[in-house]
């Protein structure tokens, strides 16, 4: 038997005169109730309601224990609307990483929004191109490009996949023409990233064709936005996420080539520490995090092609 619907039991009986009044009152059955009360006396060991042709009341012993009963369930109350109110408005310190690129495109043109209607929560911003220990670093959100996580007490939630993409500014193609095959990307200026998996071996797909492509970068960098600031200038050809450069391609400042290829795709995931209750600053990162993507269909918007 649940304790808490036997003590509210009593309480409402104390209130109504009545097991019938009171079972409805709590949404039971005459039957259960009385199955209720008859394991709250029999836990006690005392009788704690008389019963008369007219109506039930409290015995001496049942009036004494249903104030202190009273007294646990308003606490219990209290408890509740103390944890809902911190639920609805999150406070503390949200310790948040990711890579700068991401950091700076998809993290802090949110972060107005986010504390406008969160305003308890500080936000920190660790930016880093690697991935931290969530545990040893106290980490309370991640976003990372990777599938899984190697520590079974690291939470995953899927934001989305985008996809890597080869692309230059209007200057430096007009100067060193288009790379028509893959294999003319040898003779290109690469601008490589060296975080990314064998940064110095391309793996393409079209279909069932997969063709790999060694190459020597003219620029490397293990930070996106240098790549990203070199290729605005004109020095070459970047491989990049799409996540980072779709705004430059949109706006043509990029231009895309060789796009009916696709190298390896990416996945984007919110990482946290697993814990059967998270808390409500985390929660409310999360949720306001994927509520974001899939209002902005980023997903189609960077595994789609231009």
């Amino acid at each position: 038997m649940d304790r808490w619907t036997e003590i509210a039991l009593l309480v409402q009986i104390a209130d109504a005169g009545s097991l019938s009044r009171a079972a409805e009152a709590l949404g039971l059955s005459n039957a259960a109730a009385s199955r209720h009360l008859s394991a709250l006396e029999a836990r006690l060991g005392a009788r704690l309601v008389e019963r008369n042709t007219r109506r039930l009341y409290l015995t001496d012993t049942g009036r004494e224990f249903c104030g202190r009963a009273r007294t646990i369930l308003a606490d219990l109350s209290d408890a509740e609307s103390a944890v809902n109110a911190t639920a609805l408005n999150p406070t503390g310190t949200l310790r948040v990483t990711a890579s700068l690129s991401f950091s700076i495109h998809h993290i802090a043109p949110l972060l107005r929004e986010y504390t406008d209607r969160y305003p308890g929560v500080t936000v920190h911003v660790e930016a880093a191109n690697r991935y931290f220990d969530l545990i040893d670093n106290n980490i309370d959100v991640a976003i990372r490009t990777r599938e899984f996580e190697p520590d079974s007490n690291v939470t995953i939630r899927r934001l989305g996949e985008t996809r890597r993409i080869l692309a230059a500014s209007p200057r430096y193609f007009a100067q060193h023409g288009f790379p028509k095959t893959l294999d003319e990307l040898k003779r290109h200026k690469l601008l490589i990233y060296t975080h990314a998996n064998n940064p110095n071996e391309l793996r393409f797909r079209r279909g069932k064709e997969t063709h790999t492509v060694s190459v020597t970068g003219l620029l490397e960098s293990n930070d996106g936005q240098v790549l990203r600031a070199a290729a605005l200038d004109g020095m070459g050809i970047l491989v990049q996420p799409t996540y980072i450069v779709y705004d430059d391609i949109v706006a043509g400042r990029l231009v895309p080539t060789l796009d009916d290829w696709d190298l390896p795709h990416l996945t984007i995931n919110l990482a946290y520490p697993s814990r059967k209750h998270l808390s409500a600053k985390v929660r409310s990162f999360i949720d306001f995090m994927a509520a974001h993507f899939r209002k902005m269909d980023y997903e189609r918007k960077w595994t789609g092609r231009f």
